[in-house]
């Protein structure tokens, strides 16, 4: 292992390169457990992630300890629960974020956080983090992100369920405050979220509205999403990373296995390679398939003098003689040399290209 960088020298240098940037969430999948904290960073790092993000927060700092309906969840994954013991059960201790921030440091990775509140930005600017996470939920706390704007640091804002006017708010805030990079991940806030209503395509228009970088923050299950988000420019994917879902918590239905996450990486590289440049004509590797293009060849012995016929030239693979497009022309010509079947009749002697 080596160290890291101040900075967040790998988002830097993949922007800079045009590569994907892949950030880990491990969220709630540390199951109040430091050590196995830290055993998500090594796998993490091992799975080819770029960043390892938690989240900042206790549950008095996202909600009241209040159990009346307004805050008790109604369908989906957390049916039931009231959001204070939610959010008590899937906090992070502040205690840890060092440790697992220098695990991150050792592991060659990015550290990133999602703060939740004032007291949290305070928190992880004596941590001395160098970015910061805006969470789908909190893009509409503006005070928040003018707290935020106010460090000078890069700002990663997920826009699930935000309006246009919502997130052009969010940006003119921030902007307002601080011209350090603002990179916008469309996002679908369902937990597990159904592709049926991801719509991809708004990363096309996101880039082109807000005239910013566009990553994706994921929460469907496999990684088909991925692959068509970096199809499609996406500079970041934000993926739920644990260590396995038979060991359960908050976060782990919808979260990434590390074979898992492995396989992600590497289907979306190979997506990001693909894509390439605008380009016609052979590639490199095509050269070598030139020849097996049609070309025009003698189909029986001619002799110089004699007129090209459809009975002694056709059109065939492989690619030695005339053009195809040079077929028509030939016939009736009459040839200045004696052609072998099999031969190739070649242009620059037969006729002029």
């Amino acid at each position: 292992m080596k160290g890291c960088s101040s900075t967040m020298s790998r988002l830097q240098d993949k922007l800079a390169r045009d590569e994907v940037y892949f950030i880990a969430e491990m969220s709630a999948n540390h199951g109040n457990d430091l050590a196995q904290a830290l055993k998500i960073v090594d796998a993490a790092a091992s799975s080819g992630a770029d960043c390892l993000k938690v989240q900042t927060y206790t549950a008095d700092t996202l909600t009241l300890d209040c159990d009346n309906e307004y805050f008790t969840i109604k369908g989906g994954l957390w049916d039931g629960r009231r959001l204070y013991e939610l959010y008590s059960d899937a906090s992070l201790s502040w205690e840890w974020h060092e440790s697992i921030k220098k695990r991150c440091e050792q592991c060659d990775m990015d550290f990133l956080s999602t703060p939740f509140d004032e007291t949290a930005v305070d928190f992880l600017e004596d941590l001395g983090v160098t970015a910061y996470k805006i969470a789908s939920f909190e893009l509409i706390d503006l005070p928040l992100l003018e707290y935020v704007a106010a460090k000078k640091k890069p700002m990663i804002m997920s826009c699930g369920m935000a309006t246009v006017s919502e997130i052009s708010e969010a940006v003119e805030v921030v902007r307002g405050i601080n011209d350090a990079e603002i990179i916008l991940l469309k996002c679908c806030s369902e937990y597990p979220a159904d592709p049926d209503d991801l719509n991809l395509s708004t990363i096309l228009d996101m880039r082109e509205r807000f005239g910013l970088k566009i990553g994706f923050s994921d929460h469907s299950m496999g990684f088909s999403a991925d692959v068509v988000a970096a199809s499609l420019g996406a500079c970041l994917i934000e993926k739920h990373f644990c260590l396995g879902r038979s060991t359960k918590t908050a976060d782990s239905e919808f979260s990434m296995t590390p074979d898992e996450y492995r396989e992600m990486v590497k289907r979306v590289q190979e997506a990001k390679r693909s894509l390439g440049d605008v380009a016609y004509g052979a590639s490199k590797g095509e050269e070598s398939s030139l020849v097996f293009r049609r070309s025009v060849f003698a189909t029986a012995s001619i002799q110089k003098g004699e007129v090209f016929t459809k009975d002694n030239i056709k059109v065939v693979r492989p690619g030695y003689g005339a053009k195809p497009k040079y077929y028509k022309s030939l016939i009736g010509q009459v040839s200045n040399k004696d052609y072998k079947f099999g031969e190739p009749v070649e242009a620059n002697e037969d006729i002029h290209e």
